[in-house]
């Protein structure tokens, strides 16, 4: 995790383990006991450090949209087509969510309110801003189609995200959660590009895929 955090050594190893507690089991089935167990520390050492579990999922959180924000950032200063930012955002966050079980979005919202609200606040002050863009520069570069609506799409492409991670939509058992992010960028893309778009999509998707069979 990476971000504008400064930790004491102590902390940062309790927030760190704590991330992947959760983002492998999920928020609400580790404890205290758990994290304490994991490091090999007793539970009153994070204790000393926490008042409580609430305490340590906000700044896991925090630090985890940090994190988030520095990554997107540089894409954004990498200047990029449109075109390729959309598709690279949302490998990012294939890879970056590759290991996070889905039902961590449903314990935040459901049990951690003030966390959750740390999330919210994210998605429309940034995720959905750089949506909004995005579709901008798409318009403007005459990638995107310009009697697209930004609006309505920048908060459709969000909920998109969202949806994907809800396993009461796509349990896990039957869909791979990127698998269904990746198709749905693709599928938004193809609503929104123009024929100049869809040749710089198409483009650029053999130009991936020659890339990753030669990685191979």
């Amino acid at each position: 995790m990476i971000g504008k955090f400064q930790l004491c050594p102590v902390k940062e190893r309790i927030i760190k383990e704590a991330f992947k507690l959760f983002w492998r089991y999920g928020i609400k089935s580790v404890t205290m006991d758990d994290i304490a167990k994991d490091l090999g520390i007793s539970k009153r050492t994070i204790y000393q450090h926490f008042p409580d579990k609430e305490a340590i999922v906000i700044l896991v959180i925090e630090q985890e949209l940090e994190s988030q924000k520095c990554q997107m950032d540089k894409m954004d200063e990498d200047k990029l087509n449109p075109v390729a930012q959309m598709i690279l955002g949302a490998d990012y966050m294939r890879i970056s969510l590759a290991h996070m079980n889905p039902v961590v979005f449903h314990d935040l919202k459901k049990y951690h309110p003030l966390a959750w609200d740390l999330f919210h606040q994210y998605k429309h002050e940034y995720i959905i801003k750089g949506i909004r863009e995005n579709l901008s520069e798409g318009v403007k570069t005459g990638l995107y189609r310009k009697e697209i609506d930004i609006d309505i799409l920048s908060v459709l492409r969000m909920e998109q995200i969202l949806m994907a991670m809800d396993p009461s939509i796509y349990p896990a058992d039957k869909f791979n959660m990127m698998n269904v992010q990746m198709e749905f960028v693709y599928h938004f893309l193809h609503g929104i590009l123009t024929e100049k778009g869809l040749e710089y999509y198409t483009k650029y998707k053999e130009e991936s895929a020659t890339s990753i069979t030669h990685e191979k």
